[in-house]
């Protein structure tokens, strides 16, 4: 049995989180000995993984550099002696490192989940000086792989496992009493976007291009799914290009697949990604996606087959494409049944959670001073 333990700054409502969770209730539990460690705040996905049987501890961090949380993750450690540890995002790569020290046990592997351009020099330095205590390093894109190795981490510490999601059968919904509960139309044309209403979600353009499809497109609406910090200055854009009447902030919601299917056309804006999560749902359910064409897009999107990509920002494009697809319903019907193949054949979660468990198997093996293995006893907790 391998003792795995998984850290992570959040169990926010987010991509990363979700994956995270996947994974954490996914594993095998003939094979591996599961605990969870979150670093700032616990979230939805803390009851996910409580009912699969994972405990879970907050470690309660305050601040960026908060020597008590390091300390309370150093004992956790030593408690449950892993034999593997995986950590999630910036925060708990760094802590998990600093954490545990050079020792090469627990092996660490840490998660990167998107090109991080947003990265200043130090946190660049401190991921090339933590190369040392890191056993490997696990992107969910090729494009992510590369920018980290473009950042100094050696190739051969570079692993790519893709994202899984799991491919519904296709919906059958009550259409007309999810747009009646939206207090929209019957006949009503739906675009979305899912995602952070943050700066590199560039929801900005969408508010745009929704202006320039409603000249296009009678009776068409879009759906604004998520939240933060730019949710009032987007919903103050959209009043001002003066399409707040056909624009929707649902915020945070839980019945995204019922949402879902009842739209027509998915939007994603970013400037950059690693592998986005509501692309991929949005695939799954069938849906012909419009996203920005960076390399991470690319990885899942084959253009003019099962969706479009267009260049960043470019407005006029989102609502061009969109106007094609609203109107061919056979050629938007193409794409989204070629979408949803290729998820099942590419990125399922047992394809995703197989991946990391071979490689917590590997290094697992070659960790030294493995805590535990020769039947010492470990302190309750």
């Amino acid at each position: 049995m391998i003792r795995v333990l998984l850290v992570i700054p959040t169990l926010d409502a987010s991509g990363a989180e979700k994956q995270f969770a996947l994974l954490a209730t996914r594993l095998p539990r003939d094979r591996f000995e599961l605990h969870v460690a979150v670093l700032t705040r616990s979230g939805p996905y803390e009851r996910m993984i409580r009912s699969a049987g994972v405990p879970v501890t907050v470690l309660g961090k305050r601040f960026k550099a908060d020597p008590i949380a390091c300390a309370r993750l150093r004992r956790l450690v030593r408690q449950f002696q892993p034999q593997v540890m995986h950590t999630w995002l910036f925060a708990a790569n760094a802590y998990g490192r600093l954490a545990v020290g050079g020792d090469g046990s627990p092996a660490i592997i840490v998660s990167e989940r998107c090109v991080d351009s947003w990265k200043s020099g130090w946190q660049l330095w401190l991921d090339r000086k933590l190369v040392g205590r890191t056993a490997a390093l696990v992107a969910n894109s090729e494009s992510v792989a590369t920018f980290y190795r473009n950042a100094g981490i050696p190739s051969e510490k570079v692993h790519v496992i893709p994202n899984g999601i799991e491919v519904p059968p296709p919906a059958v919904a009550d259409r007309s009493s999810v747009l009646a509960e939206l207090g929209l139309p019957r006949d009503a044309k739906i675009v979305a976007s899912i995602g952070r209403l943050a700066k590199q979600k560039r929801v900005d353009v969408l508010v745009w291009a929704m202006q320039l499809l409603r000249q296009l497109t009678n009776n068409v609406y879009h759906l604004i799914v998520g939240d933060g910090p730019q949710r009032g200055s987007l919903e103050r854009l959209a009043k001002h290009f003066t399409c707040d009447d056909v624009t929707r902030f649902l915020g945070h919601r839980s019945d995204v697949s019922r949402l879902l299917s009842c739209v027509d056309v998915f939007w994603l804006a970013s400037d950059f990604e690693g592998q986005s999560n509501s692309v991929m749902e949005a695939m799954a359910a069938g849906l012909p996606v419009i996203a920005s064409d960076i390399p991470a897009n690319r990885e899942l999107i084959e253009n003019g087959r099962t969706g479009y990509l267009v260049r960043p920002g470019d407005s006029v494009a989102f609502a061009q494409y969109a106007d094609r697809l609203l109107v061919d319903r056979e050629l938007a019907g193409r794409f989204g049944e070629a979408a949803r193949r290729h998820l099942a054949e590419h990125h399922s979660v047992d394809a995703m959670v197989n991946g990391y468990a071979a490689l917590y198997e590997s290094f697992a093996k070659q960790s030294r001073g493995r805590q535990g293995a020769s039947g010492t006893p470990r302190e309750a907790f």
